[in-house]
């Protein structure tokens, strides 16, 4: 097992990594502070990991809260069936909900807990690799709304985040995919060696070799937790850990939640700031090229959805939360292992960059 640790004073918390952790409660322990736990999972991830990780805690009153799957039920709808649960059984102030899913259950399991009687403890056990690398470390929590992602939330940072890496073994192939998108990103955004290594590695992952699964959740954590450590509200570098989400948000809202995984959308959106990056003369077009073959070689789609037009991403991006005073903020790599924030950018290029024949550049590859 090894434990990093996300540096944010005395909010300061853990991230195990290993085999088999859901079977040692004693990791837990120290972070619960009552006797009633929440754990909140899905209709999918439920029937697998509930009733071991119900067992692992029988020393609690442990209440299990099962949510609808899937991106699209990331809503205030099904935000209440958590309030009902916790209300209906008289969770109290030291209560402490548990996050037993993938983004969609940890973000709203964490939002809950952010409310839940103006504030609870709260718990992420992440089983899908884009939730185990990304969203479980960090503390943003949230849902949708019709008009833009996660546009409604809270910061709120767990009390400790338990990886099993053996809950990978039954995740589908699609979501395996998805979640590599975001690993894929930390080496672009702020760590050149890491793309290198995921190059030879690649089929690797995609194949759960453990020690290459292991090795690469470890080093996307520590860049995560790094990052967050440094700007836990995102008013600065934080916001580098978004590239490619302004566009593949916009991709996600325009095609209804769910019909894109976040992490699919997240590397459609990556082409697109690759793209404008070599078109501001921040990268070349053969670096623009590895790191699209790299996120093909993850099984990934890297074309824009066709019936999106520039006005659909434009009216989409507005309402992003890096504008700013009206001015859209975008990620884009200064060069190969250096993502930078910026509004300054000249409107024709995020038009052409908008327009750019995607399909064409993939076909030359």
């Amino acid at each position: 097992m090894q434990t990093l640790k996300v540096d944010l004073g005395e909010r300061s918390y853990p991230i195990y990594i290993g085999e088999g952790l859901l079977d040692q409660p004693e990791l837990l322990a120290p972070h619960i502070a009552g006797r009633q736990i929440a754990i909140v999972s899905n209709e999918t991830v439920a029937p697998l990991y509930l009733e071991r990780l119900s067992k692992a805690l029988g020393a609690y009153s442990v209440l299990p809260v099962i949510l609808p799957d899937g991106e699209a039920h990331k809503n205030w709808e099904t935000l209440q069936l958590i309030f009902d649960g916790l209300l209906t059984a008289r969770h109290d102030r030291r209560t402490t909900v548990v996050a037993l899913g993938g983004g969609v259950i940890g973000d709203m399991a964490g939002f809950a807990a952010a409310c839940y009687q103006r504030g609870v403890d709260f718990i992420q056990v992440p089983t899908t690799l884009l939730s185990q690398v990304d969203s479980s470390v960090g503390g943003k929590t949230g849902i949708n709304h019709p008009l833009g992602k996660n546009m409604v939330g809270a910061f709120y940072q767990p009390n400790a985040v338990l990886i099993d890496t053996t809950t990978l073994n039954t995740l589908p192939e699609r979501e395996l995919s998805a979640g590599l998108a975001e690993v894929i990103k930390y080496g672009l955004i702020c760590d050149k060696p890491f793309l290198g290594w995921l190059e030879d590695n690649i089929k690797a992952l995609r194949a759960l070799e453990p020690a290459a699964l292991t090795e690469a959740i470890q080093r996307s954590c520590a860049a995560k937790a790094a990052v967050v450590g440094a700007d836990e509200r995102e008013s600065g570098v934080r916001a580098t850990l978004n590239l490619g989400h302004t566009f593949g948000h916009a991709i996600e809202t325009h095609m209804g939640y769910g019909v894109w995984l976040h992490g699919e959308a997240v590397a459609a959106g990556t082409v697109m700031a690759l793209e404008m990056s070599m078109r501001l003369g921040w990268i070349d077009q053969s670096e623009r090229d590895r790191a699209i073959r790299l996120l093909q070689d993850a099984g990934l789609p890297v074309v824009p959805p066709q019936e999106m037009t520039p006005a659909h991403f434009m009216e989409h991006m507005a309402v992003d939360k890096k504008v700013i005073d009206g001015r859209l903020r975008l990620v884009l790599l200064r060069q190969m292992g250096e993502a930078v924030v910026t509004d300054d950018y000249p409107k024709e290029i995020l038009q052409a960059t908008l327009s750019a024949d995607y399909r064409a550049i993939v076909a030359q590859l």
